[in-house]
Parts: structure tokens; sequence; C-alpha cells
């Protein structure tokens, strides 16, 4: 054994033995967080892996960046060949992967490839961030310094190992082993030497060594980095959530009388995925980038949420590992109200742009609403105009004052049953708050019964039996009235028998679909628009002949957009009227902006910044179309209220999809 091996050997045990360290303790600090079940449906969360972390599918819905990473991710992927191979000469010098045959070609060809695509990759992620300077990628001075330093780092790995290979080919005199194809490298050392000399071997140990020394430091640099998400990420993906429950808020169990803190006022409240959460953030921005509430001014950073739960893990955990007394100064502090203020939590519209475009699907909305039902059920700290919002709620069940035995009002002379009356219908059609109430929604909530009318179906509603689905109630982080809300529901449904459901309200719709199996409801949910373009398929419901003159915008919903993926019922409906031209929004389908109604912000003013729908209503203005097209009701009501304030309703409308169908479908 040489002095290098000897050497190595103790560069090796030093290296590692630290990072074993290291990483002991973040586990030891991820492990106070709340038990959860996240080992589950493993074929799906594979799946995930797969086309998430290494298809990087979320990255490349930004073509540039996305491909900027890319590169860099692959190609450190491919070096990990190069890394392994030179550890293990370090233990034994000769060795080599030529015995993988042709493996071993692809794997230095595409070394030597995408080396050099990792060379310009790198370059210009550091000309996006230090002189592009992208808006998104500002961390201050120190993040742009541990991004420079990674960077860097990744550059030299590759510099190091371009620097062995062409010092390698020339101690051999040129000629590559058989299965060893390394066209840039060969071509380099070519042109940099004449043949194997003393020189060339003084710079092969260099390189090796600086190899070697460079991955040793970036590996145990990591943990004490934001881009210690290059061992995070993958286990995170892993472990996100799956199926129904993906967009889903987990339920507390109220029942359980050891339970002593609702929702999260500091780490040890939240699960041990959120901390993961945390310390997987590559704090790339995305997630801020696409917040309507920071879009528009607000002081919400979904990112800084994240940041702020992993910087307080870091400070906290330690002390409480530690056994550190309670008057402690730090452990005295808490992450709500010391660490992220009550302004931020009650800004988000619980829109899942950020969970949507979070390239390691963290997911930032579940942290949010953990911490508002802290406020709200342990602090009872929250904006006034909830108390009556909650109120009616309670009393009413609706977020409105109106009496609930006037939830039926608008069915009166249309001949509709209620449940009471038969339950034998085909459909329960769930008319929700707004369709029940709101004046301008009632006119929609008749216009898609007539629609099931005039295709002879044979539909139910609940009447005064129907109350609020809960969504506001649970999202604003009054889980103990959302799911009074629930189960009432519930078992009013399962008492009459309910297979199949439609709905006019995307809320409804999620709640009922996703959140109801939770409290033992499972049925059937369809939203009027998928209903509708269902009917125009079968024939139920057919377009008249008339040509139509008239440009519209479909403005998406979120929680039928990013919470349910439904995207096309409602524009491949509209498209089937002649003469309609559809024209899109800037922002639309899953890149589509909020209407801000969302996460109880319908019943909350906006006191900073521009208004969430003004911004949207803006967007909407600019295509052209002289009527905006919606399937929601909070969405009609924001988007109606951002044209009255830039003065455009003259010029434009503000329809329902059904409305619109109904104006062009041949009744009986």
């Amino acid at each position: 054994m040489t002095t290098k091996n000897l050497l190595f050997i103790v560069v090796f045990f030093l290296a590692f033995g630290f990072l074993f360290y290291n990483l002991r303790k973040i586990i030891s600090y991820i492990k106070l967080g709340q038990k959860e079940n996240r080992f589950d449906n493993i074929p799906e969360r594979i799946k995930n892996v797969l086309q998430i972390a290494f298809g990087q599918t979320k990255l490349l819905r930004d073509p540039i960046a996305g491909s900027i990473h890319f590169l860099i991710f692959w190609g450190f992927m491919l070096f990990l060949f190069a890394v392994v191979e030179a550890i293990i000469q370090g233990f034994y010098s000769p060795f080599s992967l030529e015995f993988l045959g042709p493996i071993f070609s692809l794997i230095t060809f595409t070394q030597d490839i995408f080396g050099l695509f990792l060379i310009v990759a790198v370059v210009w992620a550091l000309y996006r961030r230090f002189i592009q300077k992208v808006k998104r990628l500002d961390v201050g001075k120190e993040g742009n310094f541990d991004a420079a330093l990674i960077l860097l780092m990744i550059l030299g790995v590759v510099i190091s190992m371009f620097g062995q290979n062409i010092a390698h080919v020339a101690n051999n005199n040129f000629v590559l082993n058989d299965y060893e194809i390394r066209p840039i490298s060969a071509n380099l050392s070519s042109i940099l030497f004449s043949g194997p000399e003393e020189l060339t071997t003084i710079i092969y140990e260099i390189f090796w060594w600086m190899h070697i020394i460079i991955v040793f430091a970036f590996m145990n640099f990591l943990p004490y980095s934001k881009h210690f998400h290059v061992i995070t990420s993958i286990p995170n993906v892993y472990f996100s959530k799956t199926g129904s429950n993906k967009y889903s808020i987990k339920k507390i169990n109220l029942e359980d009388e050891n339970i002593s803190q609702y929702g999260a006022a500091d780490i040890e409240h939240f699960t041990w995925k959120q901390i993961l959460d945390g310390f997987a953030c590559t704090e790339c921005g995305r997630c801020t980038a696409s917040c309507p509430a920071a879009n528009t001014g607000k002081k919400l950073s979904p990112r800084d949420i994240i940041v702020q739960i992993r910087h307080r893990t870091e400070e906290k955990a330690p002390l409480v590992l530690a056994k550190t007394p309670d008057d402690n100064e730090v452990i005295q502090k808490t992450l709500v109200h010391n660490y992220i203020s009550d302004e931020e939590l009650w800004a988000c519209t619980t829109c899942m742009a950020c969970v949507y475009e979070c390239p390691v699907t963290i997911e930032h909305v579940d942290s949010i609403v953990d911490m508002r039902r802290n406020l709200v059920l342990m602090e009872s700290q929250f904006p006034s105009e909830l108390n009556t919002v909650f109120k009616n709620i309670e009393t009413n069940f609706t977020p409105w004052a109106f009496n609930w035995q006037d939830r039926a009002n608008w069915a009166e002379e249309m001949g509709i049953k209620t449940m009471a009356d038969d339950p034998k219908g085909e459909i329960l059609f769930w008319v929700g708050c707004a369709g029940s109430f709101d004046a301008r929604y009632q006119k929609v909530t008749k216009t898609i019964a007539k629609l099931m009318q005039i295709a002879n179906i044979d539909f139910r509603i609940l009447g005064t039996e129907e109350k609020c689905n809960g969504d506001t109630a649970r999202r604003l982080g009054n889980e103990y009235l959302a799911q009074t809300l629930m189960q009432e529901n519930v078992e009013t449904l399962n008492n009459y028998g309910v297979k199949k459901i439609v709905t006019g309200c995307p809320h409804c719709y999620n709640s009922l679909k996703n959140e109801f199996p939770q409290f033992g409801g499972n049925y059937e949910v369809l939203h009027h628009s998928e209903l509708i373009e269902q009917l125009l398929l079968e024939g139920k419901l057919k377009i008249r002949n008339k040509e139509l003159n008239s440009k519209v915008t479909y403005h998406d919903s979120c929680y039928l957009g990013r919470y349910n993926d439904i995207y096309d019922s409602p524009r491949d409906s509209l498209k089937k009227i002649n003469g309609l031209e559809l024209i899109e929004m800037e922002r639309n389908r899953d890149k589509g902006f909020c209407c801000g109604a969302g996460g109880g912000r319908m019943f909350l003013e906006e006191t900073e910044g521009t208004r969430i729908n003004i911004n949207r209503a803006e967007e909407a203005v600019k295509t052209e179309a002289n009527t905006v097209a919606s399937a929601c009701p909070f969405c009609m009501t924001m988007m109606n209220d951002g044209l009255k304030s830039l003065e455009k309703t003259d010029n434009v409308t503000v329809k329902d999809i059904s409305e619109i169908i109904l104006e062009n479908v041949i009744s009986n």
C-alpha cells in the first residue's frame, strides 16, 4: 500500500465520519416532528421520484432555468461514476471501471460530453444570478455566497475530472483502453501534451487529489447549505402526498384526549415531513414567484415560510435534544409571531400555486393552515372580520348572515324535488352557500338546474338540510367548526344513500370529493363543467346552429384546476359553440392566477399592495374579450369586482360557463 493510499484512507474516514455526524444530527432534528404515515402507496411514490426528481418535470416548466438545472443534475448523476471510481482508486490505485465493458464506454462518453454541458450550465447559472439578477433568485448576501460557492465547487469537480482524464490519456500514449471513449479529453490531451512524461504523472495526481478534496468538501458543506436539497430532495419527493390526499387538508383527531396542541405554534407541532420540507427547500423562489399574494405586494412569501421553519429547527432542535430549561430565551420564542408574522399567514389564498411549482414537492399550504389552526383554536388570534364569518357558519350554516331556512328559495316555481320529498333521484345537486344565497350566483344555480332539466336528468336537492361544506372554516384554521359541518353533511347524505353528486362550486367539489371521505362520505362527485361536457358529448344537450360573434376568455379556478386537474372540460364545452372565439389569458391552466378569494380570503379585506382580483381582471381585459367565463362563485364575484374597479363593466361581462351554454342550446 502506497503513501497515497494511506493518506487517502485517513482523509476518507475523516470526510465520511464528519458527514455521517451531520446527517445523524439533522435526522434527529426531523424526528422531533409528529408522527405521520408517509410509507403507503409505494408504486405512486416511486413514480413521483422518477418523474419529478429524475425527470425534472416541474423544473422544466421553466424552459430556461429548467434546462440549466437538468444539465447540472444529470451531469452530477453521471459524475458519480467518476467519483466512485476515484474513491476506489484511493484504496487501490490501478482500479478502473473498464470491466463493465460497453457500459464503461457509455459512462466515459457521456461524462465527457455532459462535462462540457455542465460547465456551460454552471456559467449560465452564475450569469443569471449575479449579472442578469433574476428576482426570484435573490436570497441575500449569505444565500448568494452559498450559491456561488456550490456552483464553483461543481465547476471544480468537472475541471478536475477533465484534468485527470487529459493527463491519463497522455500517460497512455494517447491510446485509450478498449471500452474507453473520451472524445473531448483525448483531443485536449493531444493538444496539450506530446506523450507520457514525469510532468503528466504529477498533473494526474494533482487533479486526482483536487477532484477528491473538492468532492469531500462539497458533500460536507451541504448540511450547512441551502443546497442540502442535493441529499434531501429525492426523499422529500418520495414522501410527498399521493392520490386523492394530494391537495386535501389533513384531519385532526378532535376526539383524542391526549392532544394538547391543535395546529402548529412551533417546530415540534409540525409532522416530521413538514420539518423535512424545510431541509429540502432549494430557495429557488418558484413558489414565491407564482404566489398571488407575493405578486401583489403582500408580506407573504411561501419560500420565506419554509426557510424560517428550517432556521427555527436549526436553532431550537439542539436545545430541545439537550433538554435545555424552558426559561431559555430561544426556547421561549415561537415560530409563529417571532419568525413568521400573523399577516403572512392570513395573506394566503391556498391556491396551491406554490406547491404546484415546487420542484421538490414542498407542502407550503399544509404548514400555513396548521399555523392558522394554532392561531384560531389555541390563541383565538385572527382578523376581526372572521368573528362574524364563524358566527354565521355556526348559526346559519353559511358564511353570510342569511337565514338557513331560505336556502332553497331559489328553486321556487322550478318544480325541483328535495331528497326529503323523494330520495330516489339519479343525482344530488349540491347547491352550496353562494349558489343558495348570493343574488348573482343564484342565477347560475338556476341555469345549472335548467340545463339538467333540458337533459331530462332526474335530480334532487337537499334544500334546507344542506349546510356549508366546511372548506372556508377549515382553511381559515377553524378545524372544529369545519369537522362539525362535514360530519353533519356526511350523515345527511349517507342517510339518503346518495351515490352521485353534482355541484357548481369548486370549493364544494373539492371538499365533497377529497375531504368528505375522511369522515365516511364516499361519493362520485362531478363539477357542473364536467357534467355539461358529458351531456354535450352524449347529445342530451345540443348547441344551436346559430353563429355567435363573441370573444371569451376563461378564468381557471384554482380549486378546479390545480386542485383537481379540470382544465379541458369547461374549454371543450365552450369551443362547441359556433362563432365563439376562446382567447387564453397569459397565465392560464396550471399556471393560472388566483382570483384572491380562496382560503377564506373571500371574507377578508386586502390592506396591502394591489388587490389580487384587480391584477387578474387587468389580465382578462388585455385579451380584449367581451366575456370572462368562470366556473366558480368566488371567481365570478372577484372578477366582477375587479372589472368594476377598472370601470370595464360596460365592455366586459362575467358569465358562468353554464350561462353561456344555456344561451346557445336548443331548449325543449
